[in-house]
């Protein structure tokens, strides 16, 4: 159980009520992530208050009308994926940089330079953004913000977000295994041979070209025929 001194505040409001628990920041925003977290570390408290920097609880009978149980457990959880919370100073500059580097590491892998047609390293990117005072939402998807981020930072530099299709034939040595790879990116078509092997044609982001080859090479020892169609 976390101190109370450590937890922060998550709120729950509905038909003008308000509802309060204290918990612990890392574990609240984990779970609200989908994580599972034990619920015993998590709450400071088992109490749901009105206004917990007073110390005022609500009544037993309006926490039960409003989320079915007085469970503590299933309430900071209830609150926590429904309500708001509130996180600290240090924890909201850490999940920005979190969300900044997913964002840019996104865009590394999608999107190209199209002087050259080669990926933007990583740090390219970043510099970018910073160049671009190009500023993320922690409390969104770092997908979801990859194409606004790319709009911003092409004032800086010369990017353009491109799909490319790869044709690949895989021994039937190596099909089988190399089919669940396959399934991770979108399969414009796929036929499998008499003997046995696979051929597919996959389209994949532009800067993920080198890597995705690489996989499949890895995966049939080499023994592959790949092609990069227009």
């Amino acid at each position: 159980m976390v101190s109370v001194d450590k937890a922060i505040v998550v709120r729950y409001e509905k038909g003008g009520h308000r509802f309060e628990m204290l918990v612990d920041p890392d574990l609240a925003w984990k779970l609200k992530k989908g994580e599972d977290v034990n619920m015993d570390d998590l709450l400071a408290s088992p109490d749901v208050y009105k206004d917990a920097k007073k110390g005022d609880r609500a009544s037993e009978e309006l926490v039960r009308e409003t989320f079915g149980t007085t469970d503590p457990y299933e309430i900071a959880r209830y609150i926590i994926l429904h309500g708001e919370l509130h996180l600290t100073t240090d924890q909201r500059r850490r999940l920005y940089d979190e969300v900044r580097n997913r964002v840019a590491h996104i865009i590394a892998k999608r999107a190209i330079d199209p002087r050259t047609g080669a990926p933007h390293p990583v740090q390219r990117v970043l510099a970018a953004m910073d160049q671009a005072k190009v500023h993320v939402d922690i409390f969104k998807k770092p997908e979801e913000q990859v194409e606004d981020v790319v709009a911003k930072i092409r004032k800086v530099i010369p990017i353009r977000m491109e799909m490319r299709k790869i044709a690949l034939r895989i021994p039937a040595t190596y099909a089988s295994k190399a089919y669940s790879h396959v399934r991770a990116y979108k399969v414009i078509r796929e036929a499998w041979g008499n003997d046995g092997s696979l051929s597919v044609v996959i389209e994949i982001p532009a800067g993920m070209v080198e890597e995705v080859l690489h996989d499949f090479a890895q995966i049939t020892h080499g023994d592959l025929e790949s092609k990069i169609l227009e």
